[in-house]
């Protein structure tokens, strides 16, 4: 079994501000820059209602992204369960005291505040997980009673989630949950034989686990021309948007389908309907060249990490941000069914950007985790 050393001289926190990824701090602020003149442009030239408060939120999470990377990983190996439990207890809030938004109880208030539980999750799930396969030796993880605590980890923030209801998120929990069972050393034959599982389950699913409106999404993705003006009015107005804007888009502010209104949740889901048809196929691929630098410095930062934990961290964040990116890409190009995943730094909202900027605080400090002796980790 592996466990934090703590006895040995601590790094202090000024010292690890300096060893902070500027790199990967200063893709994150472009990202987040695209965001403001989006919301801007969606407001109709307004920093109000949108682009304004998603400026103060990113001043916040910065700050919190910050003061995350200087803190050593061995207090959030520490908290990672107890990051896991509050979650839970989040979801629970959510479930009997949740605030309705787009059909589910995904939402919490906090005085004045906001917050979403299953965002909150992602990352705490994250961290529960690398916590326990740091105390696994890499040949106990073949054992299948090894993946039982895991499992319990897992499953009961996804039955939760789907409870709310929330099938995308549900499904990114999963599927962040299997790279890092993946990434600990799990055999390809257990995903396996889970994928059959999954798949045998899929009309029992269909029949008990999904509500009507996501039956609807599901019918309206495989074929969004036969209910036009209801369940495919999003997927179809997004389209329309994205093939208005051509190579090089109508130019700043000049966007039809957006100004018009004709593209539902335009500062939300359906964001890259604005930078595609304002800036054009350029613009879009630019902002994902910018997401793959992110993703660039996250494995930069799992390659520098010295421990599993470590590893694990930066690994779950940056397929996290992978996965809310591609997503969302799908989703607008009709890839995928509208699922509610937002464009990660871009979309406007609170709750997804603060938990992604904590995940990246995360991994910094992860990266920077046994670089100096009061963070190594020693064998027992």
């Amino acid at each position: 079994m592996q466990e934090m050393d703590l006895s040995r001289e601590r790094t202090s926190p000024l010292r690890r501000l300096g060893a902070i990824d500027w790199g990967l701090t200063l893709s994150v602020c472009f990202a987040a820059a695209v965001g403001f003149v989006l919301l801007y442009s969606a407001a109709g030239g307004e920093f109000f209602p949108w682009a304004a408060a998603q400026m103060g939120r990113f001043g916040v999470a910065l700050a919190v992204m910050i003061v995350t990377a200087a803190i050593p990983p061995r207090l959030w190996y520490r908290l990672a369960y107890w990051m896991w439990g509050l979650s839970v207890l989040l979801l629970l809030a959510a479930e009997f005291r949740g605030i309705e938004g787009g059909g589910a109880e995904r939402w919490i208030a906090l005085g004045p505040l906001r917050l979403q539980p299953s965002e909150v999750m992602k990352i705490a799930l994250v961290v529960a997980l690398a916590h326990y396969f740091h105390t696994v030796r890499f040949e106990n993880v073949r054992r299948i009673r090894t993946l039982l605590p895991p499992l319990f980890l897992l499953l009961v923030p996804a039955a939760l989630v789907l409870k709310q209801p929330d099938l995308g998120t549900t499904v990114i929990l999963i599927a962040v949950a299997g790279v890092i069972f993946f990434l600990a050393g799990v055999r390809w034959w257990k995903f396996a034989l889970f994928g059959a599982a999954a798949a045998a389950a899929v009309p029992l699913i269909w029949t008990y686990g999904l509500q009507a409106y996501q039956k609807q999404r599901l019918l309206t993705f495989l074929d969004p021309s036969s209910d036009p003006l209801g369940a495919g009015f999003h997927i179809t107005q997004a389209k329309i948007a994205l093939g208005s804007g051509g190579v090089f888009g109508k130019g700043f502010l000049n966007g039809t389908q957006i100004h018009l209104n004709f593209v539902p949740e335009m500062h939300t889901d359906f964001i890259l309907a604005v930078l595609a048809e304002e800036f054009g196929l350029v613009g879009a691929l630019a902002l994902m060249a910018v997401y793959g630098l992110i993703l660039y410095h996250l494995l930069a930062a799992a390659l520098r990490a010295k421990t599993q934990f470590g590893r694990l961290v930066v690994s779950g964040v940056a397929f996290t941000f992978f996965l809310y990116a591609f997503i969302n890409l799908a989703m607008v190009l009709g890839l995928l069914p509208v699922v509610g995943v937002p464009l990660p730094l871009v979309s406007y909202g609170g709750t997804s950007m603060l938990t992604l900027m904590f995940g990246f605080g995360l991994a910094m400090s992860a990266a920077q985790g046994g670089e100096s002796a009061g963070e190594q980790l020693t064998e027992e």
